[in-house]
């Protein structure tokens, strides 16, 4: 992605985060991720992150989510003995948040997902988190997430993020940005 538009989308994201009163520093909005995993499709697939700590103990995160943004289908596998996968709960801070994962698919389920993508997911039943509302995920469940009309904000606290280890559905997917 371009720089100038990484900014754009940090600037949007900014302003949701200031639409839900939700405080973060010039820093914070400076380091801010915005992912496109690799799709240059942001405004469909992606996602803004703060990450406030990641350490070989725990994680916490701010995901800011822009209207009917989607966060692809992935899972957070094992990497060793010792790592079982990231364990994480998402709790809904602003706006509406649908949350799929494994089991009896919802029969009309609220995402919108675009044609050309809607081979990479495979998992629908649909938990709907509004402000205050949470669920946490198991290590290495298959899940993926879209914002409401609105855009949506999501807290994340899971155990060791490592970004580097999902898996994504769609094999092409990059996690990590990058930047021009």
């Amino acid at each position: 992605m371009k720089k100038t538009e990484v900014e754009k989308i940090r600037a949007k994201a900014a302003r949701l985060l200031g639409q839900a009163r939700i405080a973060f520093t010039p820093q914070e909005k400076e380091e801010m991720e915005v992912c496109d995993f690799g799709l240059g499709d942001i405004e469909n697939i992606g996602l803004q992150i703060i990450v406030y700590v990641n350490n070989d103990r725990y994680c916490a995160k701010e995901i800011i989510l822009l209207p009917r943004q989607i966060c692809p289908e992935h899972r957070h596998p094992p990497v060793s003995a010792q790592n079982i996968g990231k364990q994480e709960t998402f709790r809904c801070r602003w706006g509406e948040v649908y949350l799929y994962v494994p089991g009896e698919p919802t029969r009309q389920p609220k995402a919108k997902i675009p044609e050309k993508y809607k081979s990479f997911f495979s998992v629908w039943r649909e938990i709907v988190l509004r402000p205050g509302e949470q669920f946490t995920l198991p290590p290495d469940t298959l899940h993926w997430f879209q914002a409401g009309d609105k855009g949506a904000i999501l807290s994340e606290f899971s155990s060791t993020s490592t970004d580097e280890n999902d898996i994504w559905t769609n094999p092409e997917l990059k996690r990590l940005p990058e930047y021009e």
